[in-house]
């Protein structure tokens, strides 16, 4: 990955793009980078890996952000229409003991590398350490991280699946998180416009005290949400930074303690 910064021409000053700092093609290439795209992919470092890489790609794109933006080629509120469009990505496989971890802009790789894979959890959420991140607290996180995506039924599946599983029961509380949810995802089925669509942030923020019961992330507390949102997903995918994806950082880092 080069990470070196382009010669500013004579005259206005010139953008630092895609194309100069990372390996990319076609119309990314020529895009400068703008701090919206900086932050998205942060915060996708974060949800996934536990923290911002220390020169990894959103280190990269923050620097690179904040020149174009002191050199007034880019707002503090822009975003890259690709970047916008297409998604930023972080997707991870397990080869032969190890995490490859791919980040993408747009479905263009801009920063690849490897982490020792994490042994399974065996832990019961009972044994996890007293600072254990809970299910409510993953959910609280998803409003920060996709808080503006409007609420749609995969959401609502997958609030449902961390609902049960944070009470313990099958039983779904009226006036809960999961009875919101379907509600939003249904009334925004039948609404045009994406600003007046219920938003993650809506339904989420302060989970921890709409829950009934809450408990500490685990393995497969975060298999059965992935699974709840893949299914009700017709392109078979989770949402970058989506309430899986959340679960799933959280169980990683409850891993890790």
């Amino acid at each position: 990955m080069s990470q070196g910064q382009p010669q500013r021409p004579q005259g206005d000053p010139e953008p630092i793009k895609y194309g100069d700092v990372f390996v990319v093609s076609g119309e990314l290439a020529s895009q400068p980078i703008a701090p919206q795209d900086a932050a998205a992919m942060q915060a996708a470092e974060n949800i996934v890996l536990g923290e911002t890489q220390k020169g990894g790609p959103a280190a990269v794109m923050q620097s690179a952000a904040a020149v174009n933006e002191r050199r007034g080629v880019v707002g503090h509120d822009d975003a890259t229409g690709v970047a916008r469009d297409q998604g930023i990505t972080i997707s991870e496989a397990e080869v032969a003991g190890h995490r490859i971890i791919t980040e993408a802009v747009g479905g263009q790789v801009v920063g690849q590398y490897v982490r020792p894979a994490l042994a399974n959890m065996n832990s019961p959420a009972a044994v996890l350490g007293g600072d254990a991140i809970t299910i409510g607290e993953a959910l609280e996180a998803t409003a920060l991280s996709a808080g503006d995506k409007p609420v749609d039924q995969s959401d609502a599946a997958a609030i449902q699946a961390a609902e049960v599983r944070a009470a313990r029961t099958s039983r779904i509380t009226p006036g809960g998180l999961a009875s919101s949810a379907q509600a939003a995802a249904t009334l925004n089925a039948r609404t045009m416009l994406d600003e007046n669509k219920t938003k993650l942030a809506d339904v989420l923020a302060d989970a921890t005290t709409k829950l009934p019961d809450d408990k500490p992330v685990t393995r497969e507390d975060a298999e059965g949400v992935i699974g709840a949102e893949l299914r009700n997903n017709p392109d078979l995918a989770t949402h970058p930074g989506g309430v899986a994806s959340s679960m799933a950082a959280a169980a990683r880092l409850n891993q890790e303690k």
